[in-house]
């Protein structure tokens, strides 16, 4: 049994979405200076402000220097930088380098190791803006529902070949000459409906009416008669 070898057109397909994503992906890395500009908040430490699945929009380009107490910033955690950690700014331990404290909004005070020292090696960036709730898509997309959702797209785009293919092949077999109904071939015209050449039928017209096959029998016959009463004649004579 032959092997169904995927459509050249969903490849292409595959390929554009691809590209697309990515270019998307690193205009918004340069956009907001970060690696990863978009984090959902995965804890309840930010109540009220942040509320667990809002998504986090980070600027990177706001320089750690030019952080201050009260902003909201994310970075990963100091003790061993397995986690990204959101807070507020809650003071400014030291200038020289600079290094802050941070402190969740509803916990009772700043836990160290996770709020702080907090340097410009720990930081990752400024929030600047926050997606009420957006974060609940993410959930969607955890498999097996991503799986899903793929195989869901790549059939479609196989089916839009196969369609596309088909229509193809229809078109192959219709008759380029057939204007309203594609699937009929039209009749050649009958010849008493196709107009006279005006030149030609003068010239018939003008000329000697062609005898016909009674009028030629006719005429053979009295030609038979004549060369018969010719040779009686001579034998009279004789």
């Amino acid at each position: 049994m032959a092997k169904k070898s995927i459509p050249k057109g969903v490849i292409k397909d595959v390929i554009i979405v691809g590209l697309g994503v990515l270019v998307i992906w690193i205009g918004l890395q340069v956009t907001f200076g970060t690696q990863n500009p978009f984090y959902v908040v995965a804890s309840g430490s930010m109540i009220p402000v942040l509320q667990v699945y809002d998504v986090l929009i980070v600027q990177g380009h706001e320089p750690f220097e030019d952080i201050e107490i009260g902003d909201i910033i994310v970075f990963n955690r100091p003790s061993d930088h397995n986690r990204v950690i959101v807070h507020r700014v809650a003071s400014i331990l030291d200038d020289e380098p600079k290094t802050i404290r941070t402190k969740g909004d509803a916990n009772p005070s700043s836990i160290p190791g996770t709020d702080f020292p907090i340097t410009e090696k720990e930081y990752i960036g400024k929030v600047a803006y926050v997606l009420p709730q957006v974060g609940y898509v993410t959930q969607l997309l955890k498999p097996p529902i991503n799986y899903i959702i793929i195989a869901i797209v790549i059939g479609v785009m196989v089916v839009k070949q196969i369609i596309k293919k088909k229509n193809e092949k229809e078109l192959s077999f219709l008759d380029p000459y057939s204007s309203e109904n594609p699937n009929t071939i039209e009749k050649p015209a009958e010849s008493n409906k196709i107009e006279k050449d005006t030149k030609y039928s003068q010239h018939i017209e003008k000329s000697e009416p062609i005898e016909n096959s009674q009028n030629i029998e006719k005429r053979l016959e009295d030609i038979e008669k004549s060369v018969e009463e010719s040779k009686m004649d001579e034998n009279d004579k004789k």
